[in-house]
Formats: structure tokens, C-alpha cells, sequence
């Protein structure tokens, strides 16, 4: 007995050694144990301010759509917290589980890659980026030489970079984990080296995203939750502020991720691509821009199977489902805003988990959630 509380209390102390010896974001993941979709309350966070509110109008047989018990039994699988199907610019079908109301905040995860694609796109339109064909280096010192400085825009939005980001959620360890848990992105992002001839594989990095970032605050002189605010948030009738979680107190927004909204707020990114980059007649985004972020980029090849991405825009999934292109913002947790243009509908979709099931591309939830809300659509 002496023994086993000996080796017990040996053991602990070693543990606690090593565990005072990591790297502190490696001390966060591992206390915080993995990303949640309220993480905002561990961060340090900016607002990013609404402007006039403008609520969606319901439906006239808004929630009159029963899903049948099956396919309830399938979207339950994967802890959702809000479902919500806008068409024509009306609710036509919400749903709220664990006590989520259409007013609670949470988090994009990787849905954000293709906000900030936005925002590339309305600094190109405004001539604070040039072309999209600019190197980053332009804007980024620590891209100005070595292979870094042949980098372009372009590469950066469409994952095919070449950097040396590891793009792994499994261990506190990664790139990823530093992203996510560390206190300076801006010196990571700097860190990363051209490893790849750019402009070749898609290769799905966050770490472009990060890139991306800066180069919109170093185009713009903003940070970018208040140039998002300036832009976009103001003028699509949010009925609240946002929040952009950040790397540290007053510090850079984690813009591969960690955008926070409302279930209803988050599809108002959905009804703009619909729009075609306008709202309410006014222009947003230029339509020109919006078309190229939603197409996909053929003229690339996935670095891990050698297929054509006929899947990807600039940091925009697009699927093919029966014959439609459906571009759609896409999150580790199953944060989903699919745009449906021939439906003219908007389907949002947030909760805990997605499925680890991979079909071309796309997680075998995508599917579920296509085809409940064909069922619901008129």
C-alpha cells in the first residue's frame, strides 16, 4: 500500500513537471481540452458593430414543415443547436435545441475563411489591393524575399500557397493548437516558409486565412472587425454586434476562425453571395468577385488524392448536389450557411459536431442537411 501511494505520488509530481515545462498554448489546449462553440468566453474578443436593424420576414407557413422522425433521428445524431431555412428573404423553418435561441452567440470556426474572402474582395474593389495576381510581400514584410516573395494573393485564396503549416486538430502540439491557444498570430504567420511551388495543389491551411488577414489590415490600415463593421456588418441589417475572438488583449483577430453571431445573423452572409454581393440595392461587394469566390478552381489538383478541385472557390466549399453548384461557409463543429440559387434560399446550420465520413470532399452531414432542406423548400 506504502508502495502504491509512493509511485502515486511520484507519478503526479513528474506529470506536474512536465506540464509546467510545455509551452504555454500547449498548457491551454490541453486545459481547455479542444474547441467549444463558446469559446468566446475564454478569449480575449473585439466587437464588431451593427448598424439599422432590418429583421427577415416569416414565411406565411413559417414552421409548418414536420420533418419526418428518420431523418429528425439524423440531424439529432450530430448535436445541433440551430437549424434555419430562409427563402425568398423569409423564415420559412427554424429549430433550436440545448436551450439555443435565435439571439445566442456562436462561433464560425472555419465558416470565417470565407468572411474574410469577402473582405479581400471589397478591398480589391476599393483599389487597396491592386490585383489579385499582387504579391504578398506587398503587404506583408516578411514576404518580400526568398521563395515567400513570389507568393501572390491569389495562391494564398485558393489554398494553394505552398507553406509549411500542418494543418492537424488532434494534438495539442500543432501549428494549429499555437493558432488557436497562442497569444501572436502575426509572428506565426511570419514564421511559415514556401516549402511547395505555389499556384499548384490545393492544400487546406488556416494558416492562409491568417495571411489573408493581414493583408487586408495592412491594405486597409484597419483591423478587420472594424473594416467588416464599416463594410458589411452595417449595411446587411444585423440585429446584433459581433464578436471577432482574439489572439491576445487588443491584439489580432483569429480570422481563420472565431467568428461569433446569431444563427440568423450568420445567414445574412448567405442571403449577401445570394444577392450577388448587394443588399437592399446596395452594393457590397462587386458581383464580379463574387462570381470568381464562388467558382470552383479546376486549374488546381488536391494535394492529397490528385483530384481536380472542382470544390473550392477562395475559401468557399462549393458541393455539387443533384446537379446544383452550392457554394457554402463551412466549420469544424458542423457551422454550416449553404447558398442555394436556384431555390433562392439560405440554410444555416450550427452545432457540436459534423461527421468524420468524407464524401468528395465534403463531410456525409453536408448531405443531411441538403437533402432535409430540399424536403422543406418549395
Amino acid at each position: 500500500m506504502k508502495k502504491n501511494v509512493r509511485n502515486s505520488i511520484i507519478f503526479g509530481a513528474l506529470t506536474g513537471l512536465v506540464f509546467v515545462s510545455l509551452k504555454k498554448y500547449v498548457k491551454r489546449a490541453l486545459w481547455f481540452g479542444g474547441p467549444e462553440i463558446d469559446d468566446y468566453k475564454i478569449f480575449y474578443n473585439r466587437i464588431i458593430e451593427s448598424g439599422k436593424y432590418i429583421p427577415w420576414k416569416k414565411h406565411e407557413n413559417y414552421n409548418g414543415f414536420v420533418i419526418p422522425k428518420e431523418r429528425r433521428e439524423i440531424i439529432e445524431s450530430y448535436n445541433p443547436i440551430a437549424a434555419l431555412v430562409i427563402q425568398n428573404e423569409e423564415i420559412k423553418y427554424e429549430e433550436y435545441w440545448e436551450g439555443y435561441t435565435q439571439d445566442s452567440v456562436s462561433n464560425s470556426f472555419s465558416a470565417a475563411k470565407s468572411i474574410v474572402a469577402l473582405l479581400i474582395g471589397i478591398a480589391l474593389d476599393e483599389g487597396k489591393i491592386i490585383s489579385l495576381d499582387q504579391k504578398v510581400g506587398d503587404f506583408v514584410k516578411a514576404y518580400k524575399q526568398g521563395e515567400k516573395s513570389k507568393l501572390t494573393i491569389r495562391q494564398v485564396l485558393t489554398m494553394s500557397s505552398g507553406l509549411n503549416w500542418k494543418e492537424t486538430y488532434v494534438t495539442p502540439f500543432s501549428t494549429t493548437a499555437k493558432a488557436y491557444y497562442g497569444t501572436n498570430l502575426n509572428s506565426l504567420i511570419e514564421s511559415l516558409d514556401v516549402i511547395e511551388q505555389p499556384g499548384v495543389e490545393f492544400e487546406y491551411l488556416s494558416g492562409n486565412t491568417q495571411l489573408l488577414a493581414m493583408i487586408v489590415q495592412s491594405a486597409t490600415g484597419k483591423c478587420i472587425s472594424d473594416y467588416i463593421s464599416e463594410k458589411i456588418w452595417k449595411h446587411i441589417g444585423a440585429k446584433h454586434d459581433a464578436i471577432w475572438n482574439l489572439d491576445r488583449k487588443n491584439g489580432m483577430e483569429k480570422a481563420y476562425c472565431c467568428f461569433n453571431t446569431n444563427v440568423r445573423d450568420f445567414a445574412r452572409f448567405g442571403q449577401l453571395i445570394l444577392n450577388k454581393g448587394s443588399w437592399n440595392g446596395n452594393r457590397i461587394i462587386s458581383e464580379a468577385y463574387v462570381n470568381e469566390a464562388t467558382s470552383e478552381k479546376n486549374y488546381l489538383a488536391d494535394k492529397l488524392t490528385g483530384d481536380v478541385v472542382d470544390f473550392y472557390g477562395f475559401q468557399w466549399w462549393i458541393i455539387n448536389y443533384n446537379g446544383m453548384q452550392i457554394p457554402y461557409m463551412r466549420g469544424i463543429l458542423g457551422q454550416y450557411v449553404f447558398v442555394i440559387p436556384e431555390k433562392n434560399a439560405v440554410v444555416v446550420r450550427l452545432g457540436h459536431t459534423r461527421s468524420k465520413e468524407i464524401i468528395n470532399h465534403h463531410p456525409k452531414d453536408v448531405y443531411d442537411y441538403l437533402e432535409d432542406a430540399f424536403l422543406i423548400l418549395d
